[in-house]
């Protein structure tokens, strides 16, 4: 059994810069503080270090990911990312998106002289001097984006993914308005709303997803660690979300429902079997083929070998790659677009890595050179990504065209 009560901080008589949102849910034998902040707001990060002083709290909870978390604390993390691992997982495109979702972070901040997430960063450092837990609430991010992706159709896919692109392209100045946004706002959800047409496809995964995974993350937290008062730090757009979930949803079962939201749905069947019916559909054309001439036979073949070897290794020049890794997408498109198990971008991408292997500067350079298209190109690191999913692409788009090709000379055969 939950109840809400609400208040300002105004009325503490401590803060009179700005007033922060704050809610009070008692939940059991102990109650949860909800403080709203602003991501760039000195006000909010003051309100954070107010509030932990008092000495009231056991317990500091922050709206981050281990990810995100990992990423304040430890800034040079990234300087250890395991490149082939990232390849051969399939996660390229992944961290390529998340790095263009924070280059575009990064030219706002640059803009206007403000830290996103100091509130954060604030709430981690007292609560380690006082010797406080934090407790990590939020779903890391790499789930909230791909079910982001899942939620959407897939041309309001292409639509994300070129806004992504168009970010690190443009030098546009930020409008105040847009900084206002981010006050009011998530922070995920106003770098996503530039790029997405439909701002309601976004809203479920990025809101109230999270609204509900943060609020069962505290419920399991008080449960299980008995804690009497734990400091909530959520975004401002969070906060009546949280509020309403802890109102009018309890739940008597918060890791079945964490589990839930942490589930990556599984993409249809028919996507899955495309590709497969797609190679059916090439190897049947090769057979008839030559089962018609052998001269038809080999020039399809010929042709399947130049256009998507040629259009992968097309895509791999785009990212200025070594002469050896425009060469292996050549060779390798023409067998791996057989099987869609294996890509031609994770080939040609390891063979680039080895070629070329990235020096701990270009990972140190990411924050800075991600921010420029000029950057995305001269660091080695995002340069594999680039060829990673150039190559791919060209192999993709070869697939289709050679595909049609065959099926134009069995046609008029």
């Amino acid at each position: 059994m939950t109840t809400l009560e609400e208040q300002t901080t105004a009325s503490t008589g401590k803060c009179d810069t700005q007033d922060e949102p704050i809610k009070i849910v008692k939940t059991g034998n102990g109650s949860i503080t909800l403080l709203g902040t602003a991501h760039v707001s000195k006000a909010s990060a003051d309100k954070v270090q107010e509030l932990i002083a008092t000495g009231q709290y056991d317990a500091v909870a922050v709206e981050l990911c281990p990810s995100r978390h990992k990423a304040i604390v430890n800034p040079d993390a990234m300087a250890k990312m395991d490149l082939f691992q990232v390849i051969k997982s399939g996660q390229a495109s992944m961290v390529a998106a998340s790095l263009a979702l924070g280059a575009f972070q990064q030219r706002m901040a640059e803009q206007f002289g403000i830290e996103p997430g100091a509130e954060m960063r604030v709430a981690i450092k007292d609560a380690q001097a006082a010797q406080l837990p934090v407790l990590l609430i939020d779903r890391e991010i790499g789930t909230t984006m791909k079910r982001i992706y899942h939620s959407v159709p897939w041309w309001k896919r292409i639509n994300i993914f070129a806004g992504l692109i168009a970010s690190v392209i443009s030098q546009e100045k930020f409008s105040a308005a847009e900084i206002e946004r981010l006050k009011e706002g998530d922070v995920l959800e106003s770098s996503f709303s530039q790029f997405a047409e439909d701002e309601k496809d976004l809203f479920r995964p990025l809101i109230s997803e999270r609204d509900e995974y943060m609020a069962a993350r505290l419920i399991k937290e008080c449960r299980e660690n008995n804690y009497r008062h734990i400091l909530a730090v959520v975004g401002a757009g969070h906060l009546n979300g949280m509020a309403r979930q802890f109102a009018e949803h309890p739940m008597d079962n918060p890791d079945e429902r964490i589990s839930q939201l942490d589930n990556i749905p599984p993409p249809s069947p028919w996507l899955k079997l495309i590709p497969w019916l797609i190679v059916v559909f090439i190897l049947a054309g090769f057979v008839i083929g030559f089962m018609q001439s052998p001269d038809i036979g080999i020039s399809m073949v010929m042709d399947w070998v130049l256009i998507t070897g040629g259009l992968s290794a097309v895509g791999t020049a785009i990212a200025f790659a070594h002469p050896l890794s425009i060469l292996s997408a050549f060779l390798a498109a023409p067998f791996t677009t057989l099987h869609p198990a294996i890509g031609a971008g994770m080939v040609v991408a390891a063979v680039e890595a080895y070629l070329r292997k990235p020096k701990v500067s270009d990972f140190n350079r990411l924050r800075t050179d991600t921010t420029s298209l000029k950057g995305w190109w001269n660091n080695q690191v995002t340069r594999i990504l680039l060829i990673f999913i150039f190559s791919s692409l060209g192999a993709a788009i070869g697939t289709y065209v050679a595909g049609f090709r065959i099926f134009e000379q069995l046609s008029s055969s």
